[in-house]
């Protein structure tokens, strides 16, 4: 187990002039679980492969432990990595597949064996080492990948959307397997994927990045709860969080025929970058509905002041029910989703007033993006 850490390192492919990943600095803790997420083509698997050794590091240096391992190959890293497509030898057994690195490194039969087995009791593949992965579901193939990366003991584990290939259950259930065995075995674990539902139930922090650029690492309440700038606040939350342009006015901003009252300081900050509006963020969670009421009768237009919402449609997933619906902001028509109470659904084209909850909203400068409320 060690530490690892990402010192300005820089990717520029060949014939490339922007870098595929741009000066990225992240200090990962011994035994950390670390997600890096963010869209396609924002670098997070040129990152992991940096670390591997699979990509040149152009600029900057990675530590492992306190080895500096910038340009030694991928067998001297002491790491392990799993692959979204599993990369099983299908003519071997479950047994010689989870094997077979220790089996090249010399190790005795008898070690390996006892190794194998104690990774198929964890992941729960004892019943099936003689079998061959054709034989085996796509989450049973990713536990023998799990069970591979396992026997070898490495320093750091590495693993690049291994559950990309999973149905949506099977996903959800794997994710607790990996995050719950990762606690017990305490290997530090960096973890790619594009999902960032898994990146926020998974790991102890969550790095965002976009354009190859790092946009912040925190762990997940923080980030949910203080995103950096309007891509983060975008992106980390399902659904995501809304963003509005609204003028600011003496004590807030303007949200339809209502003053929301958001931090001073922040006005302040808008004021001296010169902008005239801020962009707002609201959770779906964070809004009253019809002046705060929540009853059936109440979700139609009464004379609570906000924002009119007309729905277009209602997602019900029986816990809550999140509503799709279009504002007028400043003579501009904006989409809106918002969480009601599964119990009282409003018809599709009804209107709605809602307020954004005092306290919980979010104010970013409209020229940079970056935070502005505290």
């Amino acid at each position: 187990m060690a530490t690892v850490t990402f010192d300005k390192a820089t990717r520029i492919y060949p014939g490339g002039t922007k870098p595929a990943v741009d000066q990225l600095e992240i200090d990962i803790a011994d035994g950390e679980f670390l997600v890096l997420v963010g869209p396609s083509g924002c670098g997070k698997s040129t990152s992991l492969r940096m670390l591997a050794g699979l990509e040149d590091v152009n600029d900057g240096a990675i530590r492992i432990g306190e080895r500096d391992v910038t340009h030694l190959p991928p067998k001297d890293r002491d790491i392990a990595m799993v692959f979204q497509n599993y990369a099983l030898y299908p003519h071997m057994s479950v047994a010689d597949n989870m094997g077979f690195a220790l089996k090249i490194a010399g190790v005795n039969k008898a070690e390996i064996r006892k190794k194998v087995e104690e990774a198929a009791k964890i992941l729960d593949l004892s019943e099936y080492l003689d079998r061959k992965p054709k034989a085996l579901s796509g989450g049973q193939r990713q536990r023998v990948a799990m069970g591979r990366a396992i026997v070898r003991e490495p320093q750091v584990f590495l693993m690049d959307e291994p559950l990309s290939n999973l149905d949506a259950k099977l996903r959800v259930s794997t994710r607790t397997q990996i995050a719950s065995l990762q606690r017990r075995l305490g290997i530090t674990t960096v973890y790619v994927t594009h999902d960032q539902v898994e990146a926020m139930t998974m790991g102890d922090r969550v790095a965002v990045l976009k354009d190859g650029l790092l946009q912040q690492v925190d762990s997940p309440r923080n980030m949910y709860d203080r995103p950096a700038n309007l891509f983060v606040a975008g992106f980390i939350g399902s659904p995501a969080m809304n963003l509005i342009e609204v003028p600011i006015t003496d004590g807030g901003v303007k949200f339809g025929n209502s003053v929301v009252p958001v931090n001073r300081d922040a006005l302040k900050a808008a004021a001296d970058k010169g902008d005239k509006t801020v962009t707002v963020g609201v959770r779906p969670e964070h809004f009253d509905i019809g002046g705060g009421a929540s009853d059936a009768k109440t979700l139609t237009k009464d004379a609570a002041p906000g924002l009119e919402v007309t729905v277009n449609v209602v997602e019900e997933t029986g816990a809550d029910a999140f509503i799709f619906g279009t504002i007028e902001v400043n003579g501009e028509r904006k989409d809106l989703v918002i969480r009601g109470n599964s119990r009282a659904v409003p018809e599709k084209g009804a209107t709605l007033n809602v307020v954004p909850r005092a306290g919980e909203t979010h104010v970013f400068s409209t020229s940079t993006g970056e935070r502005l409320s505290d």
